[in-house]
């Protein structure tokens, strides 16, 4: 089975002149040429042919594209390749088609949607760190489960976020220590909030990873800048990162001991 060049450019949505391009820069040759000057593709042509207009519409030039097809060892892998990099682009526009839908709920409804709802999926805040801790997998999920909530959902859970700052706060001026009952009260609330996003080793039931993760979130809250404030003061982060750590290296240590109560 073979195709002529005007068969192939026109179900490619490309021109001849281009595929004619591809030949002479080294990219695709035709499978044969005929003695009147014919080209014909078959379907390995085709199929490189697949894989060039993917990677120029991931935005990669043909000089690039050349040494990622002349490097490659088997076109299996580089397919495999491909499907990931579009699962991704296809994620991403996704999650744009959900943010613009929501803006237009917002706007039909005369209200004013937050910044954050109408970039998601333009700019996908700490996606880089959430995916150097804990996986691509669990930015995905968590990624997938906030831009999916409506715009309301998303107002309650961030509200939530918020009464649980507050009482944070309240406890620091109230003068309690990080280890009295009512921070670990906290602190159990506080991880009871967490376990909320899909894809956390504390939605996952994993101990470690779990404890870990606590006792990393408790770090950041005093340590980075962009944390800074939330918690009133540096002394309220440092309390609600104390009480994090006693909780989670103690309460939640024994909660996943062998014969530990599930309450």
């Amino acid at each position: 089975m073979e195709w002529t060049i005007q068969e192939l450019a026109t179900r490619a949505g490309i021109t001849s002149r281009t595929l004619r391009h591809y030949d002479r820069v080294g990219l695709l040759a035709p499978s044969r040429v005929s003695p009147n000057g014919y080209r014909y593709y078959d379907p390995s042509a085709v199929a490189r042919l697949q894989r060039i207009l993917i990677m120029r519409r991931l935005g990669m030039g043909l000089p690039v594209i050349a040494e990622v097809l002349a490097d490659e060892v088997d076109t299996c892998d580089g397919l495999r390749e491909h499907i990931t990099a579009l699962e991704k682009e296809r994620d991403r526009i996704e999650r744009q088609l959900r943010s613009v839908r929501q803006t237009l709920e917002a706007l039909q409804a005369g209200a004013e949607p937050p910044m954050d709802v109408m970039l998601a999926g333009f700019n996908d805040h700490y996606k880089d760190e959430v995916i150097s801790r804990w996986g691509e997998r669990a930015f995905r999920l968590s990624n997938d489960w906030w831009h999916g909530k409506s715009l309301d959902q998303q107002r309650a859970w961030k509200q939530n976020a918020e009464d649980l700052v507050a009482a944070w706060v309240a406890a620091m001026k109230a003068g309690v220590s990080a280890t009295s009952e009512d921070a670990q009260s906290l602190a159990a609330r506080h991880v009871q909030w967490l376990s909320q996003i899909p894809g956390t080793p504390t939605a996952e039931g994993d101990r470690e990873r779990s404890i870990e993760m606590v006792v990393g979130v408790g770090d950041m809250y005093v340590d980075d800048p962009r944390f800074a404030g939330m918690y009133d003061d540096a002394a309220g982060a440092t309390f609600v990162r104390d009480s994090l750590h006693t909780y989670a290296r103690t309460r939640m240590r024994q909660s996943f001991a062998p014969g530990a109560s599930d309450t």
